[in-house]
């Protein structure tokens, strides 16, 4: 049985408030008071959807009680009652959070439940909306970004503290390490949220398509320019602008680049008019910006300019204690959208996710659970599951754990003992031959009490 919304109405006059109820029980859960005293009482004690109160009241007027209701943390629908009508009134009441306002005068029963029937809907579309909102976040924000080592908490605090700014950011980091999320995120968290985020990948383009891609052009301007075209600086207008790969762009668009940093002007090509953009500015790149300056293939005051706040993402070797974490991510994804019940990782596959050293960053290895996920038969990924890229150079601790019936700990011992005998004990060319990062290797070493070997 679905439950009638509840509805309280205050009014010193025992036979307005009577009527009302009468008039109202039958489509809600009437509840009354003679003044503001006994209507807050009710208010702290119950959930109203509803309330319709008189203006004038004892030792309270109406319109400071729907001030009082509003405070709460689940405040109701407030529709002002009085026989002293007025356009100035109205207004004020409107001021003060009241969300309709009705003469008595001319009060009928079915124009008040159509204003109250209508307020309803508007405030059940509000509390979608805000859920949305919060969806939208949960997708952008640093709720998508995961991570518990100390590296990814700093990163968490300065984007949580760059993005309610106007700052231009610079991200740094190997490909795949998740820069386009971060900067999603200052973006969603930033006071340009419900603005656009407008992204240019500038590698993918040839310097005369991304200065049009970026800039706009007139019709003419160029072979093929056959109509005016709108670039991404004005379709991002009053939000965020995220450009991956800048360390690409040519000398021409350097300089534009700049000027438009230091004035917040540009011009589309094949015009003379200058125009001017309310843009927040987020470069991302996989090159050494600060050795491209010094070497005179990037202009330095363009470098300096965008690394107002400079993010660097780390390798995902360099972070291998949230690769169970991200692995588990995106298990729960994969498994969802292809309907299985793979809800584990065998302990062998997780040792390989742990080993691997995922040139590819988070990008590869989400590709590679995808991959397990599809050719899982059981509820739990195994070795065998997992792409022979990952097993890659590790693939001899794969055939120890299944053909030899080690554990994972005695398995690892012998494979790193194997790897230091075949390269005379040096420990740089066995931690490569196994595919561990040296700093991984090393930490086997002491856990396995192999220091001396």
């Amino acid at each position: 049985m679905v439950e009638k919304p509840t509805l309280l109405i205050v009014d010193d006059e025992k036979t307005t408030r009577e009527g009302l109820r009468a008039a109202l029980e039958d489509r809600y859960d009437v509840y009354v008071a003679e003044d503001a005293k006994a209507a807050f009482e009710l208010l702290e004690r119950e959930n109203f959807e509803v309330m319709l109160t008189d203006f004038r009241l004892p030792n309270e007027d109406g319109m400071k009680l729907i001030a009082r209701a509003k405070s709460l943390s689940k405040p109701p629908i407030c529709i002002l009652m009085t026989a002293y009508g007025s356009e100035e009134l109205a207004v004020d009441a409107m001021k003060r959070g009241a969300d309709d306002y009705i003469a008595k005068g001319r009060l009928q029963i079915d124009e008040l439940e159509m204003r109250i029937a209508r307020a309803l809907k508007q405030q059940s579309l509000e509390v979608e909306n805000v859920s949305l909102r919060q969806q939208l976040d949960s997708k952008f924000g640093l709720e998508n970004i995961i991570g518990e080592s100390p590296v990814m908490k700093e990163i968490f605090e300065i984007v949580q503290q760059v993005a309610p700014t106007r700052a231009t950011v610079l991200l740094g980091g190997e490909s795949g390490t998740g820069k386009e999320l971060v900067a999603k995120a200052v973006h969603q968290l930033s006071p340009r949220a419900k603005q656009p985020f407008v992204t240019v990948h500038c590698a993918a383009l040839a310097p005369t398509l991304l200065e049009s891609e970026l800039f706009g052009h007139e019709k003419g301007a160029f072979t093929g320019a056959h109509e005016k075209r709108i670039g991404r600086f004005e379709q991002a207008q009053g939000g965020t602008l995220f450009l991956d790969e800048i360390g690409e762009i040519d000398a021409t668009i350097q300089v534009k680049l700049l000027r438009f940093l230091g004035e917040r002007t540009f011009e589309r090509v094949g015009s003379n008019k200058t125009l001017t953009a309310d843009v927040r500015l987020i470069a991302a790149t996989n090159k050494n910006l600060e050795e491209l300056a010094k070497a005179g293939k990037f202009r330095e005051d363009l470098f300096f300019r965008l690394r107002v706040v400079e993010i660097y993402l780390p390798p995902l070797r360099e972070r291998a204690g949230d690769i169970p974490l991200l692995a588990q991510k995106f298990l729960r994804e994969f498994a969802g959208e292809n309907n299985k019940s793979v809800n584990d990782f065998t302990a062998d596959a997780l040792q390989l996710l742990m080993n691997c050293n995922w040139p590819g960053n988070v990008r590869e290895l989400r590709t590679a659970i995808e991959h397990a996920v599809v050719l899982c038969r059981g509820e739990k990924i195994s070795a065998r599951d997992l792409p022979p890229s990952v097993r890659g150079g590790a693939t001899t601790l794969t055939h120890l754990l299944v053909r030899n019936d080690l554990t994972v700990k005695e398995a690892e011992k012998q494979l790193i003992i194997r790897a230091l005998k075949e390269t005379n004990g040096n420990r740089t060319l066995a931690a490569k031959k196994i595919g561990m990062s040296r700093r991984t290797f090393h930490r086997k070493l002491h856990a396995h009490h192999l220091e001396g070997f």
